[in-house]
């Protein structure tokens, strides 16, 4: 009875051991995607510190102006990735519908003459001591707003009207705030891919998706010669025209990628050295921004962009998963939504750079220079490791 006795209290120790150890697992952040995401962030600051030095240098005499600010970003941007990787995303649930008012009312931020800043005729920018572009908040809090709206029990989603059209005329009613309010057509086109995703991904049936894309063409041409002046206003056609025929005005609207193309050009197979870059030097206008890519190019060839299409991949496969294996349906939309919002602004401007696309003013996630971009990134990025801490292992 002793042995007995024995044998019966060793299996439970086993057993303890066992559950406490897949416990202890199951608790820990997507190694692979943080890995993914720390390489990316380092491989942004060496690109802006390199493509911004000749226009810090113009500006303000001091070659490290563009590369200090993103450092700051990206030590403010870990630490929220850090908090928001141990806080319970189970609590945005709870909160948002208020999440989505808050989403909807920091865009109008831009209108205060105090705080808010614009140029080149759109006003995008608040001033609080530091720059924060409200419409990347946004796009987080409509992520967190499609999620808690298809995963909240007292939504009985049914039909076409909850189940596809509801949502998408409460996202329309942001993107119209960002196209009159700001002038900020591309960051309204991100928010509309990504809400598509989401709600396709929600279980929305196919039927209803079809007849809501041939109502909404129908609309669109009905619309369009209302919207004429706002969608086609001068600097938009002017890079459509850029867009079809980039040759034909070098010096002009198609000045950037002309440059852009040249810079890619010139990097071949192994690029002409980090650092190295020709273009940079006030030929590619802001080349830290929307064009880093192209200066990526011609520092690393096309073997550095193939490594950084393949840590996009793996970031993006890496969200698919844990939105696959996700506790509850919540946690899986929105890691889905952040998800795609990143794959979405990747295609968009390597498209961009490469002229497959008229040029639309979309950043490369933690690669282009940008504060409140980054930082925004990462805290999603913590997000998205919290999700990862529940679900099942991958």
């Amino acid at each position: 009875m002793q042995v007995k006795a024995k044998k019966v209290t060793k299996l439970k120790d086993n057993n303890t051991k066992i559950n406490l150890s897949s416990l202890k697992s199951g608790n820990r952040v997507d190694l692979p995607l943080l890995i993914v995401v720390l390489m990316l962030v380092a491989l942004g600051l060496v690109m802006v510190l390199s493509a911004s030095s000749p226009t810090a240098l113009a500006e303000s005499g001091k070659s490290y102006t563009y590369f200090k600010t993103q450092c700051v970003a990206a030590v403010l941007g870990l630490v929220a990735m850090f908090v928001l990787s141990k806080f319970n995303y189970d609590y945005f649930k709870h909160f948002y519908k208020l999440i989505y008012i808050l989403s909807i009312g920091i865009l109008f931020l831009v209108l205060l003459p105090v705080i808010g800043s614009g140029a080149n005729g759109a006003r995008r920018w608040i001033n609080i001591g530091i720059g924060i572009q409200p419409s990347e908040i946004t796009k987080i809090g409509l992520i967190i707003w499609v999620a808690g709206y298809y995963s909240d029990p007292k939504n009985k989603i049914q039909g076409m009207w909850k189940s596809c059209l509801k949502p998408l005329v409460a996202v329309g009613i942001p993107i119209l705030i960002l196209l009159f309010v700001q002038n900020h057509l591309s960051a309204g086109i991100i928010i509309g891919f990504v809400t598509v995703v989401m709600i396709i991904m929600s279980g929305c049936q196919i039927r209803y998706l079809t007849s809501l894309v041939g109502a909404g063409l129908g609309i669109c041409v009905i619309a369009f010669p209302f919207l004429k002046d706002k969608l086609m206003s001068s600097f938009r056609s002017d890079r459509i025209l850029a867009w079809l025929d980039p040759w034909a005005n070098t010096s002009g609207t198609s000045y950037q990628t002309v440059q852009g193309l040249y810079a890619i050009g010139s990097g071949g197979l192994f690029g002409v050295g980090l650092g190295e870059s020709t273009q940079k030097y006030l030929y590619i206008p802001e080349a830290h921004n929307d064009f880093i890519f192209a200066i990526l190019a011609e520092e690393l060839g096309f073997i550095g962009c193939a490594i950084v299409l393949a840590l996009f991949t793996v970031l993006i496969v890496r969200g698919v998963l844990i939105a696959i294996r996700a506790k509850d349906s919540f946690g899986s939309l929105i890691a889905i939504g952040i998800t795609a919002l990143i794959a979405i602004q990747v295609i968009l401007n390597i498209a961009v750079v490469t002229n497959s696309m008229p040029n639309t003013g979309i950043s490369l996630p933690f690669l282009s220079y940008g504060g409140s971009s980054l930082v925004i990134l990462l805290a999603s990025m913590g997000i998205l490791m919290n999700i990862s801490r529940s679900a099942k292992k991958i």
